[in-house]
């Protein structure tokens, strides 16, 4: 029961950052994402922390920290122009296209990057694309971009839960047990139904985009937001961990509670670049 109350309790306190963060104005918005990258990288060194020293962290970190104002753009720089490029953003999808290929093979993938480098590219940028979209002058001609920001994470709350209820409710067939045991084919698909009416909502009330979008967004999330667990706990597994950390009360780390935005983010804002 006590583990129970301190879920919802730590579940509440995060979900009122998130949507506060987001909505209130560009500077929380850049700070909020800006904590959750850097505790997340920390963590992510934290972890591998028999494989880089104490002077790669710090390099690490503040390499982040120089990408992070980079992604500012009109805020920081005089012109942003140009920043979204639509050939040169399909670059980005690459490594997230690569770590869901990894799933299907053997060993380690960690191996086969510089843990300072891979940890940047997977923590951090995700991140950076989110502020990049924000601060872009051109992106967004509504001026709501944190509506449809907001209403992504929702999407990927929504899926997570949904999906949890389906799997423990009826779910019989796994999904893929040698990185997941518990997920199952039932709750991935009951996530993506009930995401897609979740979507069908936000949709009335968020006209930014229209329902057809919200629709794909909303597949998008569902099929990338797994597969980013899925990668997460691969990498865990790799390691030896139950939880990327500890640092929300009853959730785990910023690793655990953002698997799904790490590998989702490059490809929904690449989707809201090409629609735009």
């Amino acid at each position: 029961m006590s583990n129970l109350i301190t879920r919802t309790l730590t579940g509440a306190v995060f979900l009122a950052v998130m949507i506060g963060g987001i909505l209130w104005n560009f500077w929380s918005y850049m700070f909020l994402f800006t904590l959750v990258s850097i505790l997340g990288i920390w963590e992510f060194f934290s972890l591998m922390k028999n494989r880089i020293s104490s002077s790669q962290k710090a390099a690490g970190i503040a390499l982040g920290l120089i990408l992070i104002a980079a992604s500012c753009g009109k805020y920081f720089y005089p012109v942003a122009e140009g920043l979204f490029s639509k050939g040169l953003f399909l670059l980005v999808l690459v490594l997230p296209v690569f770590l869901i290929i990894q799933l299907f093979r053997k060993g380690s993938v960690l191996i086969l990057f510089s843990p300072v480098l891979f940890g940047i590219l997977y923590v951090v940028l995700p991140f950076c694309l989110l502020i990049l979209s924000y601060s872009s002058e051109s992106y967004w001609s509504s001026g709501n971009h944190t509506r449809i920001i907001l209403g992504y994470f929702f999407l990927i709350w929504a899926n997570d839960t949904f999906a949890y209820l389906v799997g423990i409710s009826i779910g019989k067939h796994r999904l893929y047990e040698r990185i997941s045991p518990k997920k199952s084919w039932e709750g991935f698909i009951g996530g993506i139904i009930c995401t897609q009416g979740i979507a069908y909502l936000f949709s009335l009330y968020v006209t930014e985009l229209s329902l057809v979008h919200w629709l794909v967004l909303a597949f998008i999330v569902s099929v990338t937001g797994t597969l980013g667990d899925l990668v997460e706990s691969m990498f865990k597994r790799s390691l030896g961990v139950k939880d990327s950390g500890n640092i929300l009360p009853g959730h785990g780390g910023i690793l655990d509670r953002f698997d799904a935005v790490l590998i989702s983010s490059p490809f929904v804002v690449t989707y809201l670049l090409f629609i735009r």
